[in-house]
């Protein structure tokens, strides 16, 4: 079979059960089953049981397919995939200091954005997206495309899923914080229901991000090979 089908077969496994066993009918199922903590070994099983090939996969037949577009000659777009990867490792780092009261992180509960969880609720799903498109512009070749474009597929499609499954559990608290931020980036400051103030400036995130892109611009063709210098 053609390298290019496997890639979209274990992209598409992995996106389908991931969102499957983290549903609310399948996940109460199974918790009530086997408990929570077993329930979370069971998603952690699934998902290395798809995601560890499709990685083996990809790994094996980069640069799989026809090519759709050529841009890492655009100086301009290769600008771009910068900034978005800054942002992505920003977005990512934000989302551990300072998380969605409805993610993994966090207790849960709390309805008053502040920090960048005012620019998305959603840093983390935010930052595969990012982390992604940024991927999909400097990689046109259709394997790469279809592996690459998982990340903003499971970073919108999981969001919006977990906001679902977050306002069935927390009701008004969790409703009230949705009414209060956007998922699309800076949609609920330039729309006014929240305000930016200077205790709001993550700084950290920022340093932090800073430092992984120099990293990984460095690092990159060891790593994983190609230079994102050209």
């Amino acid at each position: 079979m053609d390298a290019t089908v496997w890639i979209a077969l274990w992209a598409f496994s992995f996106l389908a059960s991931h969102l499957i066993i983290s549903s609310s009918s399948v996940r109460a199922r199974l918790i009530n089953a086997v408990g929570a903590q077993p329930y979370r070994g069971i998603y952690s099983l699934v998902a290395a049981a798809t995601l560890g090939p499709l990685i083996y996969e990809f790994a094996r037949n980069k640069h799989a397919g026809p090519i759709l577009w050529y841009l890492r000659a655009e100086a301009p777009i290769r600008w771009l995939a910068w900034i978005l990867m800054l942002a992505a490792f920003i977005l990512f780092v934000g989302s551990f200091i300072n998380p969605n009261p409805g993610g993994m992180a966090a207790a849960g509960g709390g309805t008053e954005p502040h920090g960048i969880l005012k620019i998305t609720r959603h840093p983390s799903f935010v930052a595969f997206s990012l982390f992604g498109i940024a991927h999909i512009l400097m990689n046109g070749w259709a394997g790469d495309v279809i592996f690459f474009g998982m990340f903003p597929a499971l970073g919108i499609i999981g969001g919006m899923h977990q906001d679902q499954r977050k306002i069935r559990e927390f009701g008004e608290n969790y409703l009230e914080f949705v009414a209060k931020t956007s998922f699309m980036p800076f949609a609920a400051l330039i729309s006014g229901r929240v305000r930016w103030t200077s205790d709001d400036m993550p700084w950290a995130a920022i340093g932090a991000g800073a430092v992984l892109t120099v990293a990984i611009i460095a690092l990159h063709p060891m790593i994983f090979g190609g230079n994102p210098l050209g």
